[in-house]
């Protein structure tokens, strides 16, 4: 269980910082970036876990994504960056990458069937997998922002 745990925390502070790169934030705060990242999705981790509080994965990555949104907010001064620099690459290791997946498979496999009752099973695989990926996606965006609004003195201080 805690491998599990440091080896999801390595790897999203990986990706994290893989992000960081590529979006050409300043290199200082790709550390930050990465802390928020494995911290974050640490935390997902935990919450969704069978063994824990086995939370659906919805709920998880919208706790797990204002945490990330409150770190950033914090963490974003001693970095001098803003906070969206630092949670914007904290948050792309959550991305629902299996549930779009599905979603398009099923949206494939809708157009490619010839028979009803198939028809039937892979619509409602692409629209159960589709609303799940959007409600994961709409709650990762509300999840990180609402810190922002919520500590907005802090939150543009790191600008400033």
């Amino acid at each position: 269980m805690d491998t599990h745990i440091l080896l999801d925390a390595l790897f999203s502070a990986i990706a994290a910082i893989g992000f960081a790169a590529i979006s050409r934030i300043p290199r200082r705060a790709y550390f930050y970036c990465g802390v928020i990242a494995a911290l974050g999705h640490s935390l997902r981790f935990l919450l969704m876990d069978p063994q824990g509080l086995h939370m659906h994965i919805f709920l998880a990555t919208f706790i797990a994504s204002f945490f990330i949104g409150l770190l950033a907010v914090f963490l974003s001064p001693l970095a001098k960056t803003p906070a969206e620099a630092c949670f914007f690459p904290s948050l792309l290791p959550m991305i629902p990458g299996i549930y779009a997946y599905k979603t398009f498979g099923g949206l494939a496999m809708c157009i490619l069937t010839d028979s009803q009752d198939a028809y039937n099973y892979y619509f409602y695989q692409f629209t159960q997998n589709g609303f799940i990926c959007i409600s994961i996606l709409l709650g990762m965006v509300v999840g990180a922002t609402l810190p922002i609004f919520i500590f907005k003195k802090i939150s543009f201080q790191a600008t400033r």
